[in-house]
């Protein structure tokens, strides 16, 4: 018996190193990027150089915070199945949340501003780019997801570079009223979305609205005209940190947008509502000092982290909507 002992005290001491090793790991990489400055970094990529082409910060932001989501510390977390990431649910989801405003400016980008019109050809680079960030997130291997995605920020770098060619004439980027007001419809939803979903971390009684203000409209299911949604327990900090991922990539975009749009931002007098756009979603970024996410109720002793964040992104939207009306006066 006394054998026996001796014999699994090396086991458990290995076994023991083991552990304390992943939880070190865990702790370090569970840590959110910082916000970068976007004109440092097209500063960077343009050779030192502070003359650019129209859309080359928007360009060159968007190629940094992909490789920031691939190169961060610990790399691209979604799709491990080893441990001790495979136990690890908030980086994942914050960079879930990067990666769906890549997405979604990929394909702004593809189809609005590079091109002149709608009878326009397409931008060669950008019909790579988005359907490379659209590839499944969470892919091991055959093929990784973390090589498909560099795939589109090696696109996004050749588009780069014809754009700052002035012999490569056939890479535009307009900056025009109409094209960043179809991408702040895009950022409208997603911000609607992540606000609703925050919200209902304390469960909410809602008024069915699906068909408002069309008497003919119709749905494909029937539901009742009050519902109740609470997000699952297990899912209320997931959600917080999809939104802090999507809100920490458009505060870079939209740093980008102010410089790229600058003139015609300013000819609309509506600089004002972007930077408070900005402001809103700097808010979202503050330290997390609880070593969990807090769902208190929304007047009860405890937090609710998630209500907070549905404040700022709430008030992030209305600026955007303001926005979008602003840029379609004349």
């Amino acid at each position: 018996m006394n054998t026996l002992k001796e014999k699994s005290k090396p086991i458990l001491g290995i076994l023991g190193v083991i552990i304390l090793c992943m939880l070190f790991l865990m702790f370090y990489w569970d840590t959110e990027s910082d916000v970068f400055d976007v004109q440092q970094q097209s500063q960077y990529r343009n050779q030192g150089s502070t003359e650019y082409v129209t859309g080359f910060v928007t360009t060159a932001t968007m190629i940094e915070v992909a490789e920031t989501l691939l190169h961060k510390r610990g790399g691209y977390l979604s799709n491990d199945i080893m441990p001790p990431s495979v136990f690890m649910d908030n980086i994942p989801a914050w960079e879930f949340g990067v990666l769906t405003q890549i997405r979604d400016l990929a394909r702004s980008m593809r189809n609005d501003f590079s091109r002149s019109q709608t009878q326009s050809v397409e931008d060669n680079d950008l019909m790579t780019v988005d359907p490379q960030f659209h590839f499944d997130s969470e892919s091991w291997i055959l093929p990784a997801t973390e090589r498909e995605y560099q795939k589109g920020i090696d696109a996004l770098e050749n588009y780069l570079r014809r754009l700052s060619d002035p012999n490569e004439q056939d890479a535009q980027f307009f900056a025009r009223a109409d094209n960043l007001r179809d991408w702040l419809a895009i950022i409208e939803k997603r911000l609607g979305s992540l606000s609703q979903r925050l919200s209902a971390s304390v469960g909410q009684a809602r008024v069915n609205t699906d068909l408002e203000g069309d008497s003919e409209a119709t749905n494909s299911t029937v539901k009742p005209d009050l519902m109740e949604v609470k997000t699952p327990w297990l899912e209320i900090d997931d959600v917080f940190y999809e939104a802090r991922g999507a809100c920490w990539a458009l505060i870079h975009f939209m740093h980008a947008i102010e410089y790229d749009l600058h003139d015609v931002l300013q000819k609309k007098n509506s600089l004002v509502s972007l930077r408070q756009i900005i402001r809103e979603l700097e808010g979202t970024q503050d330290a997390v000092w609880s070593p969990i996410i807090m769902n208190g109720t929304g007047f009860g002793l405890l937090a609710n982290h998630s209500l907070v964040m549905a404040s700022y992104i709430s008030r992030a939207n209305s600026a955007v909507i303001d926005l979008r009306n602003l840029l379609e006066q004349g």
